[in-house]
């Protein structure tokens, strides 16, 4: 598909790619599931070190 530096892409072609950008900026979810997978596993370690080192 990338032949002669041209490429297509029909989700952004029909406007779906902003839709998802704009989602994302507005509500700080990431809409990837990489992004998905980095904000879980940054909460859940921040809820771990959060517990082991809170002070009294």
């Amino acid at each position: 598909m990338g032949k002669y530096g041209f490429s297509f892409s029909w989700k952004r072609a029909l406007g779906i790619t902003a839709v998802k950008q704009k989602f994302a900026r507005e509500t700080g979810i990431p809409t990837s599931v990489n992004g998905i997978e980095r904000k879980v596993g940054r909460s859940v370690l921040n809820m771990i070190f959060s517990a082991l080192f809170k002070r009294k």
